[in-house]
């Protein structure tokens, strides 16, 4: 019986290093069943308000909250950048929370030079980082800002080549449906998806590479989620259960599609705009969580220190 798992890993500081290192560390990982346990669900998907106009989550808010439903941790993975990382570092321990983090990159399949009409067969997919150490927020920086300064064509974009020459003290996962393991699920191409997940197991490394699974309603998640064991028990990675929080409550849905007006040029009215399909994108509880995926494929567990 494979695992849906909760993995908390804990950082490094970017402020005083050498009085709180003591707290940044991949600590031991304890399992408990999933329905049996009273332990902490900790976010490790979650965008706040440095992705411009795509994220809706108040640090501090974010903050009192996680604080609030006694979470020990949570990550920042905005897209492509770092904007946010001193503030939400500071934010989390003012509230005694653990910050981890990391970004949501986007990654080319061709290189990140290509532009136009050269790279036209190329596409942008996501790929969720986090920092593991001191080595890993190093290459998380270089790596945002090559993707700015190297890869920028309407996304700041990294690609397999760099990624692999800076992987060290990085966590992947597979992200949300514009993942790679995803985007060939949708399609029901089992195969492709298993060779993406071994790529990226061969750049992070054994053990540094996660895939990633969702519930919010949408039909294409359900697509995935009836593959992804397969592409589990084919590779031996182990499945992390995200929520992609871009929200604080779910009564902020309607904010959020604001939101998304301002930054698609458009309004509430057009029939044609980008919109999130489901409410369901906002910081949920660990019993919320459990809920959610009490219907998944198999049955497993979540891991916590």
């Amino acid at each position: 019986m494979k695992k849906i798992i909760l993995i908390i890993f804990l950082i490094i500081p970017i402020i005083n290093f050498s009085q709180d290192k003591k707290l940044f560390f991949i600590s031991e990982l304890t399992a408990y069943d999933v329905h049996m346990s009273t332990d902490p669900f900790v976010h490790l998907h979650l965008h706040t308000h440095f992705s411009i106009l795509d994220g809706a989550c108040r640090i501090d808010r974010l903050m009192e909250k996680v604080a609030h439903a006694d979470m020990p941790s949570v990550a920042i993975t905005d897209h492509g950048v770092l904007y946010g990382a001193v503030d939400f570092y500071k934010s989390a321990r003012e509230k005694g929370v653990k910050p981890i983090l990391g970004c949501e990159a986007y990654i080319t399949t061709g290189s990140r030079f290509t532009r136009g009409r050269e790279g036209k067969s190329d596409t942008t997919h996501h790929l969720v980082l986090l920092a593991e150490n001191a080595k890993g927020f190093e290459n998380l920086s270089y790596l945002t800002t090559k993707a700015h300064l190297e890869g920028f064509y309407y996304k700041p974009r990294i690609d397999h080549e760099l990624l692999a020459e800076r992987s060290e003290g990085l966590i992947g996962m597979s992200a949300c449906l514009k993942g790679e393991v995803s985007w060939a699920l949708m399609k029901d191409d089992v195969n492709s998806a298993v060779q993406h997940a071994g790529r990226y197991e061969d750049i992070f490394g054994k053990g540094n590479f996660y895939l990633e699974v969702h519930d919010h309603g949408l039909p294409d998640q359900h697509t995935v989620n009836r593959h992804l064991p397969t592409v589990s028990q084919r590779t031996g990675l182990p499945i992390v259960a995200t929520n992609d929080v871009h929200y604080l409550e779910q009564s902020h849905a309607s904010a959020h599609e604001v939101l998304l007006c301002l930054q698609t040029q458009t309004v509430l009215s057009d029939p044609k705009r980008m919109r999130y399909p489901s409410e369901q994108f906002f910081l949920k509880s660990r019993q919320e969580m459990e809920a959610r995926f009490s219907g998944f494929s198999f049955r497993g567990k979540f891991f916590s220190i």
